[in-house]
Formats: structure tokens, C-alpha cells, sequence
């Protein structure tokens, strides 16, 4: 459970950065306000996943799915870079944090 709870937090994480960019340095009320409630969600249900994984294989893997998940928003929706180097670069955050969940102690 605490693995599903890791994911959403790091869901939470992409939610927020792509608030960040809309909220246009908080200037603007709404999105600020949604990217504070994502960032408030994000923060606490990581600390809960942390209960019982370890501190940096938690972290790595939150800040995984954060800078992966939010690479590919800006891919697909701020139409950012799509070329062949960056999607391999991802390729190997998404195997470094797989390879952290399967060596994480049970």
C-alpha cells in the first residue's frame, strides 16, 4: 500500500510542477491555489509512504516520477522537445527508479 501511496504522491509532484507554470510565479490566485493544495498532498502522502520505505529509495523514486512525469507533460502538452536523446535520457530515471522499488528490503 505504501508503494501506491509513493505513486500518487509522486502524481501529486507532476500536478504541482505543471501548476508552477500556470500560476505564473503566484501571481495568478486559482492555479496558485491548486499548485499549493498539490504540493500540501504530495508532501504529506510522501511522508506517510516513508513510514516504512527507506528514506532514500522513497525519495529517488518520488523525485523519479516527478521529473519523469513532468518531462512528458511538457512533451505533451507545452510542446517542448520530443527528440530521441531526451526520451532515452528518461528511459534511464524510469529504469533507475524501477530498479530502486526492486531492490527496496520487503
Amino acid at each position: 500500500m505504501d508503494w501506491l501511496i509513493l505513486l500518487v504522491a509522486g502524481l501529486f509532484e507532476v500536478v504541482w510542477a505543471f501548476g508552477l507554470k500556470y500560476s505564473e510565479g503566484f501571481s495568478k490566485f486559482w492555479p496558485s491555489v491548486y499548485t499549493v493544495i498539490a504540493m500540501i498532498l504530495s508532501f504529506v502522502m510522501l511522508s506517510l509512504a516513508l513510514k516504512t520505505i527507506p528514506l532514500g529509495t522513497g525519495y529517488a523514486v518520488w523525485t523519479g516520477i516527478g521529473v519523469v512525469g513532468t518531462a512528458f507533460v511538457g512533451m505533451f502538452f507545452l510542446n517542448e522537445s520530443r527528440d530521441f536523446a531526451r526520451i532515452i535520457c528518461l528511459s534511464f530515471i524510469v529504469l533507475g527508479v524501477m530498479g530502486l522499488k526492486f531492490v527496496a528490503p520487503k
